[in-house]
């Protein structure tokens, strides 16, 4: 039987709370998603939390309700799941890119400071495979020029950077896709202590009404149902146990690989919760990705192409810039390997591993064999 590099755990608790809602006859936002919004609340520590359909609604709906749009750069890392620009495109800013740090594989604020320009007026940095950033920096830089500070959460539920949940530094998105440390499913949330944000985003996902059939704005549809709401209840009381799971899965593989392949880096400051754990392999990537899962072993590459690589980015490249410190230079006419090497580098020798928390330990065991086995 293959060993999946990701697993959602639903069990009796989530089957009954969706019965409950299909039973009520209230499917659509009520109780139950202003239940789910209050409690996310407290787990991020912050006075307010939005649900949303999805975690790049939750990203879309934050940089509108930060006011941006055109001609605004909002500075990110282009080594993340295209979602994180495309948000910034659909509220008709520009993504800038600037490279990661090669340890963490988060965005590496040295370079963020050096690139502000007029035109910034927020970071989004992402918590990629469930390690912080390095929320102290960036939070520096954000308050020296006045920017907006949008995390994406989508992969960091229960990280924390100096004992501070992630989410509550900025305005955070969470997404709860299938695969993700908690899930209702689809789904996502803002958290935030400004309830002026909290109240825009409330707007802006239902249409923008301000009572019914009162519309004193352009808004969307991107509310959460009663059906995700419900599930998400149950999932975020199951969490924790969840989150100390996936983290002595991956400290148990560190011990076994550390001598052999480059370990995922949790540094004391940094609470990683490994959504993914991530190995390097600086050759043969590819053929141990292939090898493994004929051994049994199901991997994944987060992520073979970086944003700025995509070909839509690469057909439009006057709608993002990749910036790095004293040069300004868009994907056209430039080379992009030479802008971001540490982004080109990670992209080239990444590799995911299961580590979700179904795992046995038997799995655990053959995994971290099969995996000292290549290095022979």
């Amino acid at each position: 039987m293959m060993i999946s590099i990701a697993a959602p755990l639903m069990g009796a608790e989530e089957e009954t709370a969706v019965l409950q809602v299909l039973a009520s006859g209230r499917l659509a936002q009520g109780e139950r998603v202003a239940t789910f919004e209050q409690r996310f609340a407290s787990f991020c520590q912050v006075q307010e939390a939005v649900a949303v359909s999805s975690g790049t609604a939750a990203l879309h709906l934050a940089l509108l309700a930060h006011g941006i749009g055109p001609g605004d750069e909002v500075i990110t890392t282009a080594f993340s799941f295209a979602a994180t620009a495309n948000a910034i495109l659909l509220a008709g800013a520009i993504p800038v890119f600037v490279d990661i740090e090669p340890d963490t594989y988060t965005l590496d604020p040295a370079q963020v400071e050096l690139v502000v320009t007029p035109r910034t007026k927020a970071i989004l940095p992402v918590h990629l495979y469930g390690c912080p950033c390095n929320m102290e920096r960036l939070m520096q830089i954000a308050d020296a020029y006045s920017l907006a500070l949008i995390e994406d959460a989508c992969q960091a539920h229960g990280a924390t950077f100096n004992g501070k949940p992630i989410g509550s530094f900025g305005t955070g998105c969470f997404s709860f896709y299938a695969t993700k440390n908690m899930t209702t499913c689809e789904g996502g949330m803002v958290t935030t202590d400004d309830p002026a944000i909290a109240e825009k985003i409330r707007l802006l996902r239902n249409h923008g009404q301000e009572a019914r059939y009162y519309h004193i704005a352009l808004g969307y549809n991107l509310r959460m149902t009663e059906l995700q709401g419900a599930i998400g209840i149950v999932q975020l009381e199951k969490l924790e146990a969840f989150t100390r799971q996936r983290i002595a899965n991956g400290t148990y593989l560190t011990g076994c690989l550390k001598e052999y392949v480059t370990t995922p880096v949790a540094h004391p400051e940094m609470r990683h919760v490994y959504h993914q754990y991530t190995i390097r392999i600086p050759e043969k990537r590819d053929d141990w990705a292939t090898q493994l899962r004929t051994e049994g072993i199901e991997t994944a590459i987060h992520y073979p192409l970086p944003i700025h690589r995509q070909p839509f980015y690469r057909r439009n490249a006057t709608l993002m810039r990749i910036l790095t410190p004293g040069k300004r230079a868009s994907v056209r006419g430039s080379n992009p390997t030479a802008c971001l090497p540490e982004t080109e580098r990670a992209a080239q020798e990444v590799l995911s591993l299961p580590v979700h928390p179904a795992l046995s330990q038997e799995n655990l065991c053959t995994i971290a064999r099969k995996v000292v086995a290549l290095c022979d």
